[in-house]
């Protein structure tokens, strides 16, 4: 069974930064469609951004050009580096990962953007 786990949340000030970090276990990850999720307390969960098996890349419209998705095949790790983060990026990020024989969700990290 695949697992995900993801790390690199925390208290950050209006304008900084944090790298989010989302590791996977077994050895298909380079098949994967990898995707991040968001949800905000009293929200429904939301779609970030995603990136393919051949690195293409998509973006929700409220993080375009300050989010960056990434991957390394040979670690088995996805990144979401976020920067000039704002208040309305508070939120618990989650990863995810999809092929045909996977649907699988990581618990989350806790991402506060606060002064």
């Amino acid at each position: 069974q695949v697992q995900l786990v993801e790390s690199g949340g925390g208290l950050v000030q209006p304008g900084g930064s944090l790298r989010l970090s989302c590791a996977a276990s077994g050895s298909f990850f380079q098949f994967y469609v990898m995707h991040w999720y968001r949800q905000a307390p009293g929200k429904q969960r939301e779609f970030v951004a995603n990136i393919t098996p051949g690195g293409s890349t998509n973006y929700a419209d409220s993080v375009k050009g300050r989010f960056t998705i990434s991957r390394d095949n040979a670690k088995n790790t996805m990144y979401l580096q976020m920067n000039s983060l704002k208040p309305d990026d508070t939120a618990v990020y989650y990863c995810k990962a999809v092929s045909t024989l996977i649907d699988i969700w990581g618990q989350g990290t806790q991402v506060t953007v606060s002064s």
